[in-house]
């Protein structure tokens, strides 16, 4: 019985050696205002991200309605 209970120890410390690494960090919440600049349809982040970069914001994103949403952290 005592080979079970080692047995357990041991798989159960390894599963925790093995997932710790895929751990993934939770960051603050994200606000999002639409862009009072960019116009036009919103198809390429990186053109949005531009533009938000411009209103003060650090990111920007197309959202599902084509528009262009400026990111932050807040």
């Amino acid at each position: 019985m005592g080979s079970v209970k080692l047995s357990s120890v041991v798989l159960l410390l390894l599963s925790l050696f093995l997932f710790s690494g895929n751990m993934v960090e939770v960051e603050g919440k994200t606000c999002s205002q639409p862009s009072g600049k960019f116009h036009g349809a919103c198809f390429y982040a990186t053109n949005c991200a531009s533009v938000c970069g411009t209103e003060g914001f650090p990111d920007g994103t197309c959202d599902n309605r084509f528009r262009c949403m400026c990111r932050k952290s807040c």
